[in-house]
Parts: structure tokens; sequence; C-alpha cells
């Protein structure tokens, strides 16, 4: 018959060194068997879909994510240049595509419809043409790209941080009802969401 004193010892040696060990194993196995260039198909497909649903909602010519990074430094402080680029893009026709004009843009260029995001989450532009409505700076932009509308949308991280912006542009002049704009406001934050898992997982 075993003594409680050996039952003790062999529960210690069982928690304290076998049970570590073993969680460290698991975790090494779990490590391995994560694959960023996979969790960067996976994310890529979930957010083209949410992108196409939202597209074929509310049939837009244009409809795009910029996503926010640094691209490097001033001079001479070596501090990190803030800037933008467009990692989502989908057009109903090719001749709308702006993606390639829109890599590694300082935000500085873009910094009053930016600050307009970053205050109030959102921009209502229903025609480019109409005086009365306020443009942010973007009305040359859009010109050049054959935009007459836009809706854009701040994205967020769950820090409530700006990690993004969710564009939708037409070619044609339009205005979105309320409820179709605060639906576009929770699809944004749902896209948010899926970015925000994916920029803290290491």
């Amino acid at each position: 018959m075993i003594s409680s004193g050996l039952i003790s010892i062999i529960v210690a040696f069982i928690s304290g060194v076998i049970g570590p060990v073993a969680v460290r194993l698991i975790l090494k196995r779990v490590e391995q068997k994560r694959d960023p260039l996979n969790e960067a198909f996976v994310l890529g497909e979930k957010v083209s879909e949410k992108l196409e649903q939202i597209q074929e909602t509310y049939k837009c010519d244009r409809i795009y994510i910029l996503q926010f990074h640094n691209g490097g430094h001033y001079y001479p402080t070596g501090k990190s240049i803030q800037k933008f680029s467009m990692f989502y893009e989908l057009v109903k026709d090719v001749k709308y595509s702006v993606r390639n004009s829109f890599q590694n843009v300082p935000v500085n260029m873009f910094s009053k419809s930016l600050r307009q995001l970053s205050q109030d989450d959102f921009i209502a532009i229903s025609d480019y043409k109409d005086p009365s409505v306020a443009t942010f700076g973007l009305k040359y932009i859009a010109e050049e790209n054959g935009s007459k509308a836009s809706y854009i949308y701040a994205i967020r991280n769950i820090d409530d941080k700006l990690i993004g912006v969710m564009g939708l542009e037409y070619v044609k002049k339009i205005v979105l009802d309320p409820e179709e704009v605060q639906k576009l406001r929770i699809d944004a934050s749902t896209i948010g969401g899926e970015l925000s898992k994916y920029l803290q997982s290491k």
C-alpha cells in the first residue's frame, strides 16, 4: 500500500514537472499548426465576401478598404511616416479601378477627410457637384476618378482606434436613406472586427 506521503510526492511531481512540460508541448504544436500565410488568405476571403455582399446590396460602382500603416521615416528625427494603402477593391467595371493610385499614400494628403472620419466615423457626399454638400477636400479626387457620390466609413479596432476606411462610390449621384447609412455603419464595424482579430494575432 502506497503511503499518503508518497502519493503527495507523486502528485507534486506530476503537477510541478509533467504538467508544465505537457502544456509547453501542446502550445508548441498549436503554434506549428498556425500558418500566417493561410490566415491572410482566410481574412482576405472573409473581407472580400463581405464587400461583394455590400456591393450587391447597395449597387455601388466601386467599394474599397484602405488600411493605415507606416512606411519610411522623416528626416532627421526618424519619426515614422503614417500612410495608407488600398488593400481591397471591388469594381463593377475595370475602368473604375483606382487601387494602383492609392498605395503608400501619406495621410497628410487627405488630412481634412481623415480628420472628419476620425471625429464622426462617416462622410456622406450624395453629389460632388452640389455646392451645399461638404466634400472635405475629396472633390478633385472624385473628378479624377469619375465618382459622383461617395459614402465613407471609419473602420475601428476593439480599442476604438481608427485602423482603416471603407468607401462606396458611385458614377451617378445617389442618396442613401438613413436606414441604409446605419446598416453600412454596422458592416464597417463587422469588417473592423475581422481586421482587428487578424492584426492582433501573432
